[in-house]
């Protein structure tokens, strides 16, 4: 829960605060009073009267009633003090600096709770500890530095590393971004990512509220939760760019299928931040870019102008937003030429526009207002640096301007961070968010062109539950046998191949009399049964039949053989695969063998809508197989997406479902036919 008295105190203490600024305690007053904070200021100190001209307590039993305390005293007192001001001195808001809690011991994390449990109790927000502190408008109460510039419009940044947030800070602020607010969770006691997002979502107003969120998460406690509240906000308008370290992954895991082999808990943080719409970040410079990108107007389409007065880095920009999709169209024609009579000889309006390294900030209005104007462009970029023969303030004074007055987003690249400094720092305190780098800012826009929707379509298509239940209910952990896997199938309406189990000669035979020529033969047992030999194809004569199946049951770990039709199409393939409290993540691609040599999947987190399902296919490598080329019959796509939705919908009614492979479905223009499936229960582990 966060409180009216976390975000704006009436009055704070700082329990543990000193004149030493080169401690938490100590600097956390500094920051307060350089940022001057308004209300009334108290320190709990046992060995001063008075704390950087601060009135100090030697109790804190002793304090007046107090809106938000600081704590920056040793893990094994903050629960005493916590206790005193929740219960004795109507404290609605903790922020505890002190480390030495579940982090460090037993100890630490048993003090840790009991201090949640006095504020979940009492009403107070507890952020903490171990955590630099909060930053909003109305207070700087941190121990670090840099103190950004705070404004309602600015963004908002959340994270569970209080030495990130110091680095993004330091970033961030090069390029002249702003903040609203600075939440360090630290150890998430009570109030972690989710809790924050959902204070902003709550709170949220229209023209009010922060317009970008910058996360750094290092764990998900409750992905849904999460995924809750940035697509509301995003619906809302917010934008939403985050980083999820921790996402390789030491060591080998212990997979006994293609999905297990496949899937992990990276793809289902990627599959999340997809479905709640938030742009995936993978760096500190990264996410700083991208927010900064953020603060400007969205582009409408994927058209983009490259306006410079230095030919490398509109090359270099041209590459990295052409090479992901993002089209720099020709100029030419009558307006082109209007324009190109307007710059120095030997300028360039093809686009990228060079207006060389002698333009002027006239020139610059005049190519500005022609892209706004005349040529069909979603965007502009801006590269204007500064080889040290002049100032630049009246080329980022006029960029300014057009920037605040124009309806495309100007994105302003100023890569002379020495030469033209104090112009950037002009430019920066008018206002203006630039960028150093114009690949780094490339990249950012891709991503922000291609970001992702937030879903919010939860429908799946119809299975018989009952049914689906009776068979999980009765079954023991591990691999289905293949005739409960077939009604498993069966109940949630994915199409199968016929299928005869022989466990004798006698059985096989009377099996190809009903199923009738060519046949396909498979061993029951072996996970893998290509590896072993475990398939035989074209089964065409009784006699073929009875070699092969006398043959393959001496096979290892063989118990009998399964029996289908020779059927005719596309190898595809769909899993699924329970990834702890994310849920199921299911995957498609091409099928058989494919699946693991070329590794060409997609993925989502279930429930799959009909969108995501449609994208998983699209964003196959082998999308243009499965669509039909070279004369090739293609893959019925819209059945192809039903089927991903029914397993979606299978592992919702059967959450017991640990892995699933249904490896390959034969699909053709009019069917997709499961040929082979395998389903793995784990039900100790929900």
């Amino acid at each position: 829960m966060i409180t009216r008295q976390l975000i704006s105190p009436k009055s704070i203490v700082v329990v543990g605060g000193s004149d030493d600024v080169h401690k938490p305690g100590g600097n956390t007053i500094k920051n307060l009073l350089d940022t001057h904070y308004s209300g009334d200021l108290f320190v709990v100190n046992p060995k001063a009267d008075s704390v950087q001209g601060v009135p100090s307590y030697r109790n804190i039993e002793d304090i007046p009633s107090v809106e938000c305390a600081i704590l920056a005293i040793p893990a094994k007192l903050c629960y005493s003090a916590v206790d005193v001001l929740c219960n004795k001195k109507s404290c609605k808001a903790i922020i505890i600096l002190s480390a030495g809690f579940h982090e460090d011991s037993p100890e630490g994390a048993e003090i840790e709770e009991k201090i949640a449990q006095v504020c979940n109790s009492t009403g107070t927000s507890l952020i903490g500890p171990n955590c630099i502190g909060v930053m909003t408008p109305n207070y700087a109460g941190v121990f670090t530095h840099p103190i950004p510039k705070l404004s309602p419009d600015g963004v908002t940044l959340i994270s569970g590393s209080g030495a990130t947030i110091v680095f993004i800070l330091e970033a961030a602020m090069q390029l002249g971004l702003t903040f609203s607010q600075v939440f360090s969770v630290g150890n998430c006691a009570q109030i972690g990512v989710e809790e924050a997002l959902q204070y902003m979502d709550e709170s949220y107003e229209e023209g009010k509220s922060s317009p970008v969120i910058m996360l750094y998460i290092e764990n998900i406690s409750d992905p849904w939760k999460l995924y809750k509240h940035a697509s509301s906000l995003i619906r809302k308008g917010v934008k939403i760019a985050a980083i999820k370290a921790g996402y390789s992954e030491a060591g080998s895991r212990a997979a006994s299928s293609h999905t297990g082999a496949m899937a992990s808990p990276d793809k289902a943080v990627d599959a999340l931040f997809r479905k709640a719409g938030i742009i995936r970040c993978f760096s500190r410079t990264e996410l700083v870019t991208v927010a900064s990108a953020l603060m400007y107007p969205t582009p409408k389409g994927n058209r983009f102008a490259i306006i410079t007065h230095a030919g490398g880095p509109a090359v270099m920009q041209t590459d990295i937003l052409s090479s992901h999709g993002i089209e720099i169209p020709t100029f030419k024609g009558e307006k082109a030429d209007e324009l190109l009579a307007k710059l120095y000889p030997g300028s360039s309006v093809a686009n990228p526009i060079d207006f060389l390294a002698t333009g002027t900030a006239e020139q610059l209005g005049h190519i500005i207002d022609a892209c706004e104007r005349d040529f069909e462009v979603d965007g502009m970029t801006v590269i204007f640096g500064n080889p040290g023969l002049t100032t630049t303030y009246d080329v980022y004074d006029l960029l300014a301007g057009k920037i605040r007055n124009s309806t495309k987003p100007i994105y302003p690249v100023l890569p002379s961070i020495i030469n033209s400094q104090d112009e950037i720092r002009k430019f920066q305190a008018d206002g203006g968010i630039s960028f150093p780098d114009e690949v780094a800012l490339g990249g950012a826009i891709v991503k922000i062109v291609n970001k992702p929707t937030a879903i919010d379509d939860f429908s799946l298509p119809p299975v018989d539950k009952k049914l689906i239940r009776n068979i999980i209910e009765d079954a023991p952990n591990g691999y289905l046998p293949p005739e409960k896997v077939q009604k498993l199938l069966d109940s949630a309406g994915i199409s199968r191949a016929k299928e005869i189990v022989a466990h004798n000669e006698e059985e096989a035979i009377q099996g190809a009399k009903e199923i009738g020529f060519p046949l396909v033969m498979k061993v029951i047992g072996p996970v893998h049964k290509s590896d072993v030999g475990g398939v035989a194809l074209n089964i065409n004569d009784f006699d073929t039949l009875k070699s092969k199946f006398h043959n393959m049951m001496t096979i290892p770990q063989t118990t009998a053989i399964l029996m289908q039709p020779m059927l005719s199409g596309t190898q595809i393939f769909i899993g699924a695969k329970r990834e702890g409290n994310f849920g199921h993540i299911v995957l498609c691609g091409l099928g058989g063998i494919f699946v693991e040599a070329l590794k060409d999947i997609s993925h989502s987190l279930s429930p799959v809508s009909q969108t995501e399902a449609n994208e998983m296919i699209k964003g196959l490598k082998s999308y243009k197989i499965l669509e039909g080329s070279r004369g090739q019959e293609g893959v019925n796509i819209p059945i192809f997406a039903e089927a991903i939705r029914r397993v979606s919908a299978l592992c919702n009614a059967a959450p017991e479902i640990f892995e699933m492979d249904i490896n390959p479905l034969l699909g053709n223009s009019k069917q997709v036919i499961a040929v082979d499936a395998r389903i793995r229960i784990e039900k100790e582990k929900m």
